[in-house]
């Protein structure tokens, strides 16, 4: 993952102080650690946090700012200090620069402008990267109904996203109250999401990432509360904080909704940038789907990001035609997983994943091309076929048992 600046800001005006805050956050290779609202507190916030950056808002009192300026960049030459005001004086903007300041914003701001500014910054202290910064792609994952497989394809899809190491993937099991994400992968979490939401106020990046539980495939799990009550602490507010740090952390967040469609899986869908929407060709799943996309609709652009993954395609129960319920849906259908139940019993009771179980099965290879092509848009518009065969995919050359050609 590109590497993810960590801001402290200072600001005693609320309302741009508040303002600034939004778009920081806004930022996927952005994580802020500390805001304030008083200068004079601020250097002690520097000796605590060590940012790389620190952002100065001017205009409640210049004087006492660039001071504060001049002084951080003695006493913490490791900060990079970026002063904004909405005050365009020549005189300000050299006095500003010449106390230490790396750049000089005028505001208002826009957003593209704050990361246009600190992607310069971060290529300063940690020099450019290859295409520049890398975005968090955060994958959601949800079900038309109970018992399709969501949470399979979920931990499956992060344990092959993982394989590659140029990537960074953590899952997130949004199933508060009977998640099984854990019992997928063996793992006994010593944390879960209940405990880092409430923590998440005091959480850095290297706090996070030892508050998550690390799979041998190299997917990092952070889990449902095991008790039921302590579900009551987690609301969309806090999910929202969490998927923000595990954006700033992860090439990769994959998160298994719940069936409820509750407000804390909704946070998470709005967060999404692509939604993969888990049916099986019945008319039962392929109605609800039909009704929840009626829903997105009405949430911004969220149907626009949504995915459909049809799975179990040619289970012989009376199943209904993919044309069919192409035509019932008004859409294409993304992806086709292959029923293969006995594989999938196993890797549930053995808590291994496919990619570990059961490398060359159909439903391993499925779950890769899938994979594939959530990195590469450009094949979305290649509509998958019932009896397509096996592509050859990126991830084969690291699935375990495969020589490398």
């Amino acid at each position: 993952m590109s590497n993810v600046l960590r801001i402290a800001l200072v600001d005693p005006n609320d309302a741009t102080r508040d303002s600034l805050k939004g778009m920081l956050l806004g930022i996927d290779t952005v994580w802020l650690e500390a805001d304030c609202s008083r200068y004079e507190f601020f250097p002690d916030i520097i000796d605590q946090t060590v940012p790389d950056v620190g952002v100065v808002a001017l205009d409640s009192d210049p004087d006492k700012a660039i001071e504060l300026i001049q002084r951080l960049s003695v006493a913490s030459p490791q900060t990079s200090l970026l002063a904004v005001s909405e005050n365009t004086d020549g005189h300000q903007i050299l006095r500003t620069i010449r106390a230490g300041a790396k750049e000089f914003l005028t505001l208002p701001l826009t957003a593209e402008e704050l990361a246009s500014t600190l992607d310069r910054i971060s290529q300063q202290k940690f020099g450019a990267s290859e295409g520049g910064s890398r975005a968090c792609e955060v994958i959601a994952v949800a079900g038309a109904t109970g018992g399709v497989g969501s949470t399979s394809t979920a931990v499956n899809l992060g344990c092959v996203l993982a394989a590659d190491p140029t990537n960074s993937v953590a899952l997130v099991d949004l199933d508060l109250a009977l998640g099984d994400a854990d019992v997928f992968l063996d793992s006994i979490p010593e944390y879960t999401l209940a405990d880092v939401v409430q923590n998440v106020s005091r959480l850095d990046i290297q706090l996070l990432k030892r508050s998550l539980t690390k799979h041998g495939s190299g997917l990092y799990l952070l889990p449902r509360p095991v008790e039921l009550h302590d579900a009551e602490t987690i609301n969309a507010e806090s999910i929202r904080k969490v998927i923000g740090l595990l954006k700033a952390s992860f090439t990769h967040l994959v998160i298994d909704l719940s069936k409820t469609y509750s407000s804390v899986d909704m946070a998470a869908m709005e967060s999404a940038t692509r939604v993969l929407l888990v049916t099986q060709l019945d008319l039962p799943c392929l109605r609800n789907v039909v009704r929840l996309m009626m829903s997105f609709e009405e949430i911004g652009d969220l149907h626009e990001r949504v995915e459909i993954v049809v799975n179990r395609a040619g289970l012989d129960s009376g199943q209904i035609s993919l044309k069919k319920a192409k035509e019932t849906l008004g859409r294409d259908i993304f992806a086709l997983l292959p029923n293969d139940y006995r594989t999938m019993v196993e890797v549930r009771n053995n808590g291994v994943p496919l990619i570990t179980q059961a490398p060359k099965a159909a439903i391993t290879h499925a779950i890769a091309d899938l994979a594939a092509k959530l990195e590469d848009r450009h094949t979305h518009e290649e509509e998958p076929q019932a009896d397509d065969s096996v592509t050859t995919s990126k991830w084969k050359k690291f699935w375990p048992g495969v020589a490398k050609k």
